[in-house]
């Protein structure tokens, strides 16, 4: 029984590291999009 408590106590080990993974490549793309976005605005402004 102990074997297959550990396989889960390592699944959800890999969940929470994907998990994390995840997070900081969606942080990446939202600031490349508040980016894009300031940049479009600027681009306005000038024009």
């Amino acid at each position: 029984m102990r074997p297959k408590a550990l396989n889960f106590e390592k699944l959800v080990q890999q969940n929470k590291q994907e998990l994390l993974g995840d997070k900081r490549r969606i942080s990446q793309i939202e600031l490349r999009l508040e980016k894009k976005h300031t940049d479009i605005a600027k681009e306005k402004q000038y024009h």
